[in-house]
C-alpha cells in the first residue's frame, strides 16, 4: 500500500501555514527575524514547525544575520519580519545583499489587503520601497498565491546571479484559508518566462579566451566573489595551475584562491598590496572571473590598465561593458565557463600551440613582492596596540577552519590585508554597500550555520555600538561567537580620510573622550565573557583564553593606536599609478612606475 504523502493536495489550512510549510518544503532549516502584529500569525505555526528560529534584537541584525548564514553555507538566507518600520529596517540588509549577490529570502507582514493604501498603521510600501534593492519582489494578495511566492522567490535567489528577493505578505492572506498544493519545477518555470540565466557560454568566444590566454605575456587572473558564488575555486585553481598566471582575490573572493600559493598576489584595490595593484595596472591581459571591475578596484577607470586586453566572465549580462569594454565577454556561469577554458587551453597546447614566454614578467611580479610587502611599524613600549599584530596574532592562533567576520573601515582592510585566507567561505564582509554594523549579526548567522567552526567577529568600536545589542542573541541563543574590537576610539576611517585630505580637521569622528562605554562591562552585561588587552604582551594569551571558551560569546577589546592608517592607498578618483605605500616604502615608489616606451617603438609611429 503507497504511503499516504505528508502534505496531501488539497488540504484545507490557513495561508500562514502554507508559509511554513512552504519554507520547509524548500529545505528551510533555520530563520531570523522578529515578530510584530501583521506576521504574528505566521509566527504561530512555527511552534511545530522544524524550523529553528532565532530571535534578533533588531530586523537589521535578522537580515544581516541571514547574510552570514547564505555568506558560509551556500544556502539562502531567511529572514522573518513584520510591516512597516520593520520592512523598513531590513533595506539595509536587502541591499547589502543586492550588492553582494548574497542568496537571500525576505518575508515581511503587511496590512491587511482592504486597508492597503488607507495609511493603517504600520502600513508602507514595502514592494515599493525594496524595488531597488531585491532581485524581485512580490506583494501576495491570497493565501492561495503563498506557495508559489515563495518558490519563485528561492528559485530567483538562488540561480543566475544570486541576490536577495523578498515576499509581502497582507495578513488577511496568513489567516485566510486554502487548499494547499505545491507547484512543480515545470510551474515554477512557466511562470517566470522572462526569467532564463545563461549558463554556459558562448563556445566561440570561451575559445577566444583560451588563445588570448596562451598568447599574453603579463597575464593577471583577476578573481572576484562570484568565484565563490559558483562554487568555482576548484575549477580557478586548475586554471592558475595550468596557464602558470598571478591570480589576485578581491575584497569579496579572499579565499577563493589560498594566500599560500605561490601564484596567489592577494587583493588589489584602493587599499591592497602594492604588487596586486601595480601587476593589474601593467598587465597585458586581465581575465575577469566573476568580478565587476569596482570602482575600489579600477581607481580612476580611464587610466585602469591601460595595456590591457580583457576576459570578462560574469553571469549578469548586465556587467558586460558596464565599467570597461571587454575584448571578451563571456556570459555564463564561472565554474562551467573556467571549465570549459580549461578543456579548451588543454586542446590547443595538445595540438602545437606554444605558450607566449612570461619568465620577464613574473620577474618582475617576484621583484615587486620582494621590494614592496605589507609593512608597519611595531608599538613602542607604553603605547597603544597597533592593529596589524593583533590581526596577525589572531590569525596564527586561529584554529584550523576558523571563519572571519569583519565590520567595515579600517579594520576591515587590515583584517583583509593582514589575515592569511587559505580556505574559501572563511570571510564574511560587507563589500559593495560598506555597512558599518554587519560584522556582529553576520558572525551570529555564520556561527548559526556553522555551529563547529570558530567564529572571529572583527569590529571597531564605531562598528559595534552600531549592532551590539545582537551579542545578548548570541547569547541567549547558545551561538558563542568571538569578537575583536580594535578600539581607538575613533571612526578610523574617515579620520584618515580628514588627516589626509582635509588638513587634519577631524570633524565627529572623536567617539570615546572618558572610556565611553566601557567594552567590557558592557560586554559582561549581554552574558559574555570580557577581556581587556592593552599591551603586546596580552595579546596571545588573551586570544588563546577567547578561544578556549565554547560556552559564551567572548569580547576581546585591545585598545589600539588611533594614528595608524591603511596604506597602500588609491586615494579616491586617483589612478592606480598614484598608490601610496606605507611612508617606509615611499622613497622606493618609482620602481612601480611603468617603464617608458623605447624611443625606437615611438619613432615607428610617426612621433
Amino acid at each position: 500500500m503507497a504511503e499516504e504523502p505528508k502534505h496531501p493536495e488539497g488540504e484545507r489550512i490557513t495561508g500562514a501555514q502554507a508559509l511554513i510549510r512552504s519554507l520547509e518544503m524548500e529545505g528551510v532549516d533555520l530563520m531570523f527575524g522578529y515578530p510584530g502584529g501583521c506576521i504574528l500569525p505566521a509566527y504561530d505555526p512555527l511552534l511545530e514547525s522544524s524550523i529553528r528560529h532565532i530571535l534578533v534584537r533588531h530586523e537589521q541584525g535578522a537580515g544581516h544575520a541571514a547574510e552570514g548564514y547564505a555568506h558560509v553555507s551556500g544556502k539562502p538566507g531567511v529572514a522573518m519580519v513584520t510591516s512597516g518600520p520593520a520592512a523598513t529596517n531590513l533595506v539595509t540588509p536587502l541591499m547589502d545583499a543586492y550588492m553582494d549577490s548574497i542568496p537571500m529570502v525576505a518575508i515581511t507582514g503587511q496590512v491587511p489587503t482592504a486597508a492597503i493604501g488607507s495609511d493603517a498603521f504600520q502600513e508602507c510600501d514595502t514592494v515599493g520601497i525594496t524595488r531597488s534593492c531585491t532581485k524581485h519582489n512580490e506583494l501576495v494578495m491570497s493565501a492561495d498565491e503563498i506557495p508559489m511566492a515563495v518558490r519563485q522567490a528561492f528559485h530567483i535567489a538562488t540561480t543566475g546571479r544570486p541576490g536577495p528577493t523578498l515576499i509581502d505578505v497582507p495578513k488577511d492572506a496568513l489567516t485566510n484559508e486554502m487548499d494547499w498544493h505545491w507547484p512543480s519545477d515545470d510551474d515554477v518555470l512557466a511562470s517566470l518566462p522572462g526569467y532564463r540565466p545563461n549558463v554556459k557560454g558562448h563556445p566561440k568566444m570561451i575559445k577566444q579566451a583560451a588563445a588570448m590566454i596562451l598568447q599574453s605575456e603579463r597575464p593577471i587572473i583577476y578573481a572576484g566573489g562570484g568565484i565563490l558564488k559558483a562554487r568555482a575555486a576548484d575549477a580557478l585553481r586548475e586554471l592558475v595551475e595550468l596557464v602558470d598566471a598571478h591570480v589576485v582575490t578581491t575584497l569579496m573572493a579572499r579565499g577563493a584562491f589560498p594566500d599560500e600559493h605561490p601564484l596567489c598576489l592577494g587583493m588589489p584595490g584602493m587599499h591592497g598590496n602594492a604588487t596586486a595593484v601595480t601587476s593589474m595596472q601593467q598587465s597585458d591581459l586581465l581575465v575577469a572571473l566573476g568580478s565587476r571591475f569596482d570602482d575600489r578596484i579600477t581607481g580612476k577607470v580611464d587610466a585602469f590598465a591601460p595595456d590591457a586586453k580583457i576576459i570578462h566572465v560574469d553571469i549578469d549580462p548586465a556587467e558586460q561593458g558596464k565599467v570597461r569594454r571587454p575584448d571578451v565577454p563571456i556570459v555564463g556561469d564561472a565554474n562551467y565557463v573556467i571549465l570549459e577554458i580549461i578543456r579548451e587551453i588543454k586542446e590547443l597546447l595538445a595540438a602545437g600551440t606554444v605558450q607566449a614566454d612570461t619568465s620577464a614578467w613574473k620577474s618582475k611580479i617576484s621583484g615587486w613582492r620582494e621590494q614592496f610587502p605589507m609593512t608597519y611599524e611595531m608599538s613602542e613600549p607604553g603605547a597603544a596596540l597597533k592593529p596589524q599584530y593583533c590581526i596577525e596574532q589572531l590569525n596564527e592562533h586561529a584554529p584550523e577552519g576558523t571563519i572571519v567576520a569583519s565590520g567595515v573601515g579600517q579594520h576591515q582592510m587590515f583584517t583583509s590585508q593582514y589575515w592569511k585566507f587559505n580556505d574559501p567561505y572563511t570571510w564574511v564582509n560587507s563589500g559593495g554597500l560598506g555597512t558599518m554594523g554587519f560584522s556582529i549579526p553576520a558572525a551570529i548567522g555564520a556561527k548559526a550555520a556553522m555551529p563547529d567552526r570558530t567564529v572571529w567577529a572583527i569590529d571597531g568600536d564605531g562598528c559595534f555600538q552600531m549592532t551590539a545589542t545582537e551579542m545578548i542573541t548570541a547569547t541567549l541563543e547558545k551561538l558563542p561567537i568571538k569578537v575583536a574590537l580594535l578600539n581607538n576610539s575613533f571612526l578610523g576611517m574617515v579620520r584618515q580620510w580628514q588627516e589626509m585630505f582635509y588638513d587634519e580637521r577631524y570633524s565627529s569622528v572623536f567617539l570615546d573622550s572618558a572610556k565611553v562605554p566601557d567594552f567590557v562591562m558592557m560586554a559582561e552585561s549581554m552574558g559574555c565573557v570580557g577581556i581587556l588587552v592593552e599591551s603586546p604582551e596580552e595579546v596571545g594569551p588573551a586570544i588563546e583564553k577567547a578561544n578556549s571558551i565554547n560556552d559564551r560569546p567572548v569580547v576581546v577589546e585591545f585598545r589600539t593606536d588611533a594614528t595608524e592608517g591603511v596604506f597602500p592607498m588609491v586615494p579616491a578618483g586617483a589612478s592606480n599609478t598614484d598608490l601610496i605605500l606605507h611612508e617606509s616604502q615611499r622613497d622606493d615608489a618609482e620602481r612601480l612606475k611603468p617603464e617608458p616606451e623605447p624611443i625606437d617603438t615611438k619613432l615607428k609611429d610617426g612621433h
